[in-house]
């Protein structure tokens, strides 16, 4: 008998298949093989037909189930992750009305900014954790003031995760986690807030209904089974956001414990218990997937950093190197430090960490008759590193204490120099596993009984590595004081 675990990205949807005793994953498999659509119909905006979404994840089950010889009867529960922030809007037939309006659109900055100054800073961090920002809820605020129409038409919106659950089951309803996302949950209230509904003027009749986010959501209706290949009455036991349930694949659930993600962008998501918002406007608070009102109050605190991965990528692709391989070898044989050259990876768009400055990347320091492209190679590692090194410094000032920092297997962190970096300057060890998303949304569909034991069991054959501080950390330390001077004469200018 398996779990089926759905990670619906803004590029393709992983599907994966696990074992319900074990947890071992069966399979884990991706469509479309090319990348999504995405449309960009002005600058800053980025859009997706959610239909595209549930054809892709009709295709990836279809696949799964044949490929594997399995029967529909044997898939005994669904867990789905899915992207961020992003707004679905649907007809009263369930129809979109619309393309997704997805993470990374920027069209409703200004409206979030308003409600920011309109509704109070003192209100908005002490009761939303965050500012409105460019989230779900001034998104929904956008459309109603852009296409009166469009908005005058809408049944319910949802979270894209909320959509496939509907398509599966003809059943609108998101999660807590997913409200605190919208920047829709009040938490010193424990209640969807309405002071942000009379805000952006949201009629209440077209929020989604609530469902536990560990709980049987809603079940596979017989449209639902005869478009995607489950069988009738299969449950979906659990949902969230991508962050979240990166955390969750990667045993995260308790205050104290970190997980970081070291793909295109960098992300350290960190759990706590109190409420604090001191950093809001740099570091996004959200409810993690084991809240709980009024009695399991964690927190997410997300600080993303555009220019990780993609920083690297960019070198290699404009360098004479043939992979990252040959980039690391030669970033080995250069000192900590870089003999002085400096390299602010910063080049992906107006960071949120650094209050939504815009500085773009900067070589420094490079001296053409000295430094080589492997100077570039290691200077990128540890800027990028030394990114992730000062937003944690922010959490940190926030009240985040580190008891265990775990991160999955992806490319910057199968760098030693990047891992040693970060894991010596932090003072904390670094545990590597090897997990997707999908694959803890499946292992999630076990938490609907509270098993959290049987999850962490599944977690341990996945451990791959541990990095641990150096014990020499003055050469780390000094590259990386350079490295933040530079940071803050540009950042003053």
């Amino acid at each position: 008998m398996y779990f089926l675990g759905i990670d619906l990205g803004s590029s393709s949807i992983k599907i994966a298949l696990v074992d319900r005793i074990s947890g071992r994953p069966l399979a884990v498999l991706q469509e479309p093989q090319k990348e999504m659509s995405m449309y960009a119909p002005q600058q800053g905006w980025a859009e997706q037909n959610p239909n595209d979404w549930w054809h892709f994840t009709c295709k990836g089950i279809q696949r799964i189930i044949e490929e594997n010889k399995v029967t529909k009867e044997q898939i005994l529960g669904i867990g789905i992750a899915y992207q961020m922030h992003g707004l679905v809007v649907v007809d009263k037939d369930g129809n979109p009305l619309r393309n997704a309006i997805i993470w990374c659109d920027s069209r409703a900055v200004g409206i979030g900014n308003k409600a920011y100054s309109d509704l109070g800073h003192n209100f908005c961090d002490g009761h939303l954790l965050n500012s409105p920002g460019n989230f779900t809820a001034s998104k929904l605020r956008w459309v109603q003031e852009n296409e009166p129409e469009t908005f005058a038409k809408i049944h319910k919106f949802m979270l894209p995760g909320d959509f496939l659950a509907f398509r599966f089951s003809d059943k609108i309803n998101t999660t807590v986690s997913g409200l605190s996302e919208a920047i829709l949950w009040d938490f010193k209230k424990d209640q969807i807030s309405q002071e942000v509904l009379g805000q952006y003027t949201i009629p209440s009749q077209i929020l989604p209904d609530v469902v536990d986010t560990f709980s049987e959501q809603a079940t596979v209706s017989t449209t639902g089974s005869q478009e995607s290949g489950l069988a009738v009455a299969t449950p979906i036991l659990y949902r969230a956001g991508d962050q979240p349930n990166n955390a969750l694949s990667l045993n995260v659930f308790l205050p104290g414990e970190v997980a970081a993600t070291g793909g295109t962008s960098g992300v350290m998501y960190a759990i706590t218990d109190n409420l604090s918002a001191k950093e809001c406007s740099r570091v996004n608070n959200f409810a993690h997937v084991n809240y709980r009102s009024k009695k399991t109050r964690t927190i997410g605190k997300l600080l993303c950093i555009n220019g990780a991965g993609i920083q690297y990528r960019w070198l290699m692709n404009n360098l004479s190197v043939t992979s990252y391989e040959e980039m690391n070898q030669l970033a080995s044989e250069v000192e900590i430090g870089s003999e002085g050259v400096c390299i602010l990876p910063f080049g992906n768009g107006a960071e949120r960490m650094l209050l939504h400055a815009d500085i773009g990347t900067r070589i420094v320091n490079l001296n053409l008759n000295r430094h080589h492209k492997g100077h570039l190679c290691r200077a990128a590692l540890e800027g990028i590193a030394f990114s992730f090194v000062y937003g944690f410094e922010i959490m940190q000032s926030d009240g985040i204490r580190p008891t265990v920092i775990r991160a999955g297997n992806d490319n910057l962190f199968r760098s030693e120099i990047f891992s040693n970096t970060l894991t010596t300057l932090i003072g904390q060890q670094i545990e590597i596993y090897d997990t997707t998303g999908a694959i803890g949304a499946a292992r999630a569909c076990v938490l609907i009984d509270d098993d959290y034991q049987q999850f962490a069991s599944f977690t341990k054959d996945d451990h791959v590595l541990t990095y641990m501080p150096k014990k020499e950390k003055a050469a780390y330390g000094d590259a990386y004081e350079k490295w933040k001077k530079e940071l803050n004469l540009i950042l003053k200018h």
